[in-house]
């Protein structure tokens, strides 16, 4: 694994395969790592990565305050998680590459396209996160956090976090840095010194940023309405991925192909052929 600078933040990322560069925002949620596109539920069987570096230069990495990535205290937005990515780019001299979202990651790059549309050849959304439930549950994940602050101090926090391997995730207590606490020392000894009123704002900040609708978070409507990028959408279904949120891009995305595949007849057959066909006619 290799790291980079992007905009003050350390990003662990791997470049598999050659052929026109394919950057991949991971699916995870709060856990989005690199791995996960080969470990991580229905990716899992797919075995997307390896099917696609052989005719693309694949880069997958880790988000921002996941797995082996830094992170800091700040309202984190997605276009923070876009220009994560195009930061990648830059470190790696490409000017320009295919997108490709798995869960989480399509909120990415649909933010990824809206601000830097001429970097963006064309997406592939796989599996978009969203819909009512999906809100509500990630609301209620910042909202145990701050619970679990009117109790205890910055100090247990970090205290929770490096008491296991959880991820905010997994266990909400432990706060959206929790992978950052553990990876870097430094931080976690500034983490507990923050001004405590200040922190709340911002955890809330993220919260009301990230999930404000109940259908795919990333962009505006109005702005993917104005794009011409070309789109793949490969719909889920389930309580974090509705069927309603790949409908909506298929909606606004004037460029999309909506390839209506139940998700059980989603096979590794079945999906590289249908990446192929997409990815070698833009």
């Amino acid at each position: 694994m290799d790291t980079a600078d992007t905009d003050g933040i350390t990003t662990r990322y791997q470049v598999t395969g050659s052929g026109p560069p394919l950057l991949m925002f991971s699916p995870g949620g709060f856990d989005a790592t690199l791995e996960n596109w080969t470990s991580f539920s229905i990716y899992r069987r797919l075995n997307l990565l390896d099917h696609l570096s052989k005719s693309y230069t694949c880069i997958a990495f880790d988000r921002r305050e996941s797995g082996g990535s830094g992170g800091r205290v700040e309202r984190i937005g997605w276009h923070d998680y876009a220009a994560q990515g195009r930061g990648l780019l830059d470190h790696l001299g490409i000017e320009r590459a295919h997108l490709m979202g798995g869960c989480v990651g399509c909120s990415s790059v649909a933010a990824f396209a809206v601000n830097y549309p001429e970097r963006c050849s064309s997406m592939v959304m796989f599996s978009p996160a969203g819909g009512a439930k999906y809100r509500i549950k990630q609301q209620a994940r910042f909202a145990e956090h701050l619970a679990y602050l009117e109790d205890h101090q910055l100090e247990d926090v970090v205290a929770l976090a490096l008491a296991s391997e959880h991820s905010f995730t997994q266990e909400p207590r432990v706060g959206p840095w929790a992978n950052v606490i553990r990876g870097d020392p430094a931080f976690a000894q500034v983490y507990p010194h923050q001004d405590r009123d200040r922190y709340r704002i911002v955890v809330s900040g993220i919260a009301r940023l990230l999930f404000d609708r109940d259908t795919v978070p990333g962009a505006e409507p109005e702005d993917l309405l104005l794009l011409d990028t070309p789109a793949l959408i490969v719909p889920g279904r389930d309580d974090s991925h509705a069927t309603s949120a790949a409908r909506y891009l298929e909606e606004c995305l004037p460029a999309a192909q909506y390839w209506d595949m139940p998700v059980g007849q989603q096979t590794e057959e079945t999906v590289t052929a249908r990446l192929d066909q997409f990815l070698e006619a833009v």
